[in-house]
């Protein structure tokens, strides 16, 4: 049995490993459409075909933790989430708490919004596909918090876990996006009181924290709480009421704290153990050098596994 479980590791290890040619492209016109809109369509997208391709080989949640260190170490595991089996269904009762614990979200696609024309004086703008440029620590995992049904709703706050994860993304010229992937603070409401079964959804906004903290120094030794007010070599044009105006957010480094907004949709229920996962689609800010840069706007599209017990 245990040779049957590494082989399994070694094959899933594999087909898990992102694989720009394995993307969905995503080409979506942002003029004139909501944020909610944009979410909405891409998680029904997703729902319809089945969401992402999944190896025959994926493990569950028992499967993993049945495996050792030493198994797990080097495979790619550790940034994977687990696989649910079933399409049963979870009652919530109103009044009743529930906590959500192991909450993993992981991340198959990601694209970012970019300029690709100009059409009578408005830009266009498009999510193209990129390519992932870190390495298999993007997932978020050991994510916990409350559920409870509160005026015919069922709605989810995010308390504790790994919450956020830096990546970066290159985009077909080759610019790479830093962002903060993040869940951080989420609040997330259902249209539904349940129960949780296949179409079960889930949607909120999340905090995004900076990319970058308080002691970081860019390259010309710049930062917030440490470094130089400004750029040694050029203090001569910063003299004068306007000499700071070019390079004012370069040399005023802050600390952005921005929101996103991320949807479920559950097409997988393990009633027995109290599992459920299905796809996800999220959009965040990139990252804003600290305040010097225009965030652009990332969408993530992946897959997600979390457990509910009750609590009182």
């Amino acid at each position: 049995m245990r040779s049957v479980i590494i082989a399994s590791v070694a094959v899933c290890a594999v087909a898990f490993t992102p694989n720009s040619a394995r993307r969905q492209t995503v080409q979506m016109s942002v003029e004139g459409s909501s944020l909610k809109k944009i979410l909405s369509t891409a998680v029904a997208g997703i729902f319809t075909i089945g969401g992402f391709n999944m190896p025959a080989q994926a493990l569950t949640k028992a499967d993993i933790n049945g495996l050792s260190y030493l198994q797990v170490k080097g495979s790619g595991l550790a940034n994977r989430c687990p696989e649910v089996i079933g399409e049963q269904s979870i009652a919530l009762t109103s009044g009743k708490k529930y906590k959500i614990t192991d909450l993993c979200i992981e991340p198959k696609s990601w694209q970012v919004e970019e300029e690709i024309a100009v059409k009578k004086g408005t830009p266009v703008k498009e999510f193209v596909n990129t390519k992932l440029m870190t390495r298999q620590t993007y997932s978020l995992d050991g994510v916990s918090g409350s559920l409870e049904v509160k005026d015919g709703a069922a709605v989810f706050t995010e308390e504790d876990g790994i919450d956020y994860a830096a990546t970066t993304v290159q985009m077909p010229g080759g610019e790479r996006v830093p962002f903060l992937f993040s869940v951080k603070n989420l609040v997330a409401k259902s249209s539904s009181a349940g129960p949780i079964k296949p179409g079960f959804d889930l949607g909120g906004s999340f905090v995004v924290p900076s990319y970058r903290t308080g002691l970081f120094l860019d390259p010309k030794g710049r930062g917030t709480t440490t470094g130089y007010d400004f750029t040694q070599g050029l203090i001569g044009i910063q003299t004068g009421l306007e000499g700071d105006s070019e390079l004012f957010n370069e040399n005023n480094k802050k600390f952005d704290v921005l929101t996103g907004d991320i949807e479920f949709a559950v097409n997988k229920v393990n009633a027995e153990e109290g599992e459920f996962g299905g796809v996800f689609v999220s959009t965040q800010p990139s990252d804003t050098d600290m305040g010097a840069k225009t965030p652009k706007k990332v969408l993530s599209k992946g897959i997600f596994y979390g457990h509910i017990e009750a609590t009182n």
